[in-house]
Order: C-alpha cells, then structure tokens, then sequence
C-alpha cells in the first residue's frame, strides 16, 4: 500500500470512528431512550454528504429507524447493510469501570454502550454508502442502509417498517453489521415462544383441606418441559445444531396465605429444521395436556403462542454469504462461516424469504454486559472486506 492510500485509508477509519463515539455518547437503549438524538447524528452527518435517507415509523407511528437508499445506474437486485443504533441497557452502572456513555478510545479499544452492538457498525456502513454515491450510476441494482432504533427490544421496529414499506426496494440480501472477526454467521435456530396458564381452585395455605394449587401444577409442567425428549444435531439437514427448549419465567402467587389459582410460566423453544414451530407446539400441548390428566383442576391448562421466527441457514454459495466470506478470504482473514444458537433479526428476514447475515465485525467484549468496547486495529480491514462485498454484489 502506497502512502496516498495508506492516508486515505487512515482518515477513513478516523472519521468512522468520530462518527461511532458521537452515536455513543447519545444514550439510546432500547425502551428507555428517547431515539431522537442518536439519529440526529446520523441525520446531520448524511446531510452534510448529500446522502438520501428517511425516518421509518412503526403502524403507531413510532419512529423505529432510519433509512438510506442509493439506486445504481442499471437494472438488478438491491441488498442492504443493517445495523442498529438502539442498545442494551447498561445494568449496574456502578460495575462499569467508565462511564457507558463515555465514546473514548484507550488503549486502542473504543468504549462505552453500543461501541460493539452496533454504534461502530452503523457509522462503517453510513462511511461505505458515503463511498458508493459517486459511482451509483455504474452500479447495477442499488444499496440500502438500515439503521435501526427498535432492535434491542426484540420487536425489530426498524426492519418492519422497511420490509413493509412500499416506497422501498425489496432487497435481494442483508448483511447485518454485528461484531466478531473469526465468523461470519449464516444461519441461526429458529423459535416458538408461549405462554402457559396453569389453574386450581385457590385456598387458605392454613387449611386443613389439602388442596393441589396452582403452583404446584405449575412446577409439575416445568419438570415435564425440562424432561422432554428433543431431537438430537438432524444429519439429513446438514443444520448443526440440536433444538432447545427453556422455561423463562414463573409467575404467580402473592403474600402468604392463599395457594393461588393461577400461574403463568413462559416457554422458549429454539427450533430447527428438523423440529420446526409445529413440533415445539405439539410437545408443549401434550405436556400440558398430560398435567391435566395427572393433575386434574376445573380449568385445563391454556396455551397461548407469542411469537415463531424460521431456522434460517445459508450455505457457503449463496449471496450475499458468498460475497462476504469471498471478500475476507481476499483481504486474508481465516473466518468461518457460522450457525448461531440464539435467533437474530435474520430469521425475521429468512420468515420474509430475504437472505442474510449476522455477524462480522471487529472484535469486542462487554456485548450487553458492563465495559462494552469494540477493538479498532481490526477496523481497516472489517470496512475493507464490506465495502469489498457492496461492490462484487453491485457491479452486476
């Protein structure tokens, strides 16, 4: 690399950075935070650039994220960089060894909430969008950034309000700007979730009337749950990972003196394609219905259903997974392609028939836990590998 590029090179990566302490030091965790101010940042910094870009709202007209659409020049599909502006919250503040909303750099490390997930991701993709516009109308198709304020909350607003809308391009794929140099993830488990109503006739704890109370049902059918018989790793679906099923919360009951009549207890299954949505829900209701059999009480056990994404897992061939795994290859990084145990907001898009990846990045510690910070030596070549895959999916 010559002087020229490595300069240029440098003022890139500073000005990335500049723009990822700025985004830090506006607190935007998720549900908490008035998201306002984190994308007035960004509003100002696109702006200046002359960048087209619009606020997305939800069907209550709650702003959820921000949006940058450069059409190329030709015809072809569109793809688009995600990341997201919201974070986790900080926890006990009092643990952290720096203030959350610090934006500093110390010892080659940047600090503070949402410097990993996904702040510095944000400000990389805005950088690379900022690259494409001078050269849009040679390029086929078109790119989109979504920066997205309704993450963290597990609704995903900022994607929603993007795929429903109709004055968007359907992108053809998604790569998703979270941290982590040794992978990239192109897949993840799937999940069911559900909440469970276990009733009995209420009681004086005192009397002397022994009554099975609706705790003690519950506890019951938490023991079946953690008992079932799940499907192991299904070879025949090349998917490597095995299903999982946890119990979540338990809630029911107040003070002394009364069994309750009621105990609400919420199940989190991980899907695969091999034990898909419909199979979570037949082995929760039997297990329920089983309770009722052995248990029995005036009102059977209720299940209501909360929510289901897909298992969702791209090979190595297919885009835009091919074009990022090319691209690290060419820029020398050794990174495997990865299926993830938690569900991401990729199996929201695979539910909606888009392709995706979720994960690559610089490297980082504290993700949701106190002391966040992302590492920045690696960023040179993270922007280079993505900026490397926009243009290979671009150029037709």
């Amino acid at each position: 690399m010559n002087e020229d590029s490595q300069g240029a090179v440098q003022a890139r990566t500073a000005s990335v950075v500049e723009l990822a302490q700025e985004l830090i030091r506006r607190p935007s965790r998720a549900g908490i935070d008035d998201y306002g101010p984190v994308l007035r940042v960004l509003e100002d910094w696109l702006t200046a650039r002359d960048l087209p870009h619009r606020r997305l709202h939800d069907d209550e007209d709650a702003l959820v994220g921000l949006l940058v659409e450069i059409p190329g020049g030709h015809p072809g599909p569109w793809w688009t960089l995600d990341a997201c502006v919201d974070t986790a919250p900080y926890g006990d503040e009092s643990a952290w060894a720096f203030p959350p909303t610090c934006g500093d750099i110390v010892n080659g490390w940047l600090r503070g909430r949402g410097a990993a997930d996904s702040k510095l991701a944000a400000a990389m993709f805005c950088h690379i969008a900022a690259d494409l516009l001078p050269r849009a109308a040679d390029l086929h198709g078109g790119l989109a950034v979504l920066l997205d304020v309704d993450e963290h909350t597990g609704t995903f607003g900022g994607a929603r309000a993007y795929l429903a809308d109709p004055a968007a391009a359907r992108p053809a794929g998604v790569m998703i700007g979270y941290p982590g140099l040794d992978e990239v993830v192109v897949g993840g488990r799937g999940l069911w979730r559900a909440s469970l109503s276990v009733h009995a006739p209420s009681g004086h704890s005192g009397s002397s009337k022994t009554v099975i109370g609706a705790i003690t049902r519950a506890a019951h059918l938490v023991r079946m749950l953690d008992a079932a018989d799940l499907p192991g790793i299904d070879r025949d679906s090349a998917f490597p990972l095995p299903p999982k099923l946890s119990v979540t919360a338990f809630h029911g009951g107040q003070g002394f003196s009364v069994t309750p009549d009621r105990v609400d207890i919420n199940v989190d299954v991980r899907t695969t394609p091999g034990f898909d949505a419909h199979d979570a829900e037949a082995l929760v209701r039997k297990a329920a219905a089983e309770l009722d059999a052995e248990l029995p009480a005036p009102t059977p056990t209720e299940l209501a259903p909360i929510a289901t994404w897909p298992p969702f897992r791209l090979t190595e061939s297919e885009q835009p997974a091919a074009a990022l795994l090319n691209a690290a290859t060419q820029a020398g990084l050794i990174v495997r392609p990865k299926t993830a145990g938690p569900s991401n907001i990729g199996n929201l898009l695979a539910g909606e028939g888009i392709r995706a990846t979720a994960g690559f990045g610089v490297p980082y510690e504290g993700l949701h836990g106190i002391n966040e910070r992302a590492h920045l030596a690696e960023l040179p070549a993270v922007y280079a590998v993505y900026q490397r895959a926009v243009l290979g999916l671009l150029e037709g």
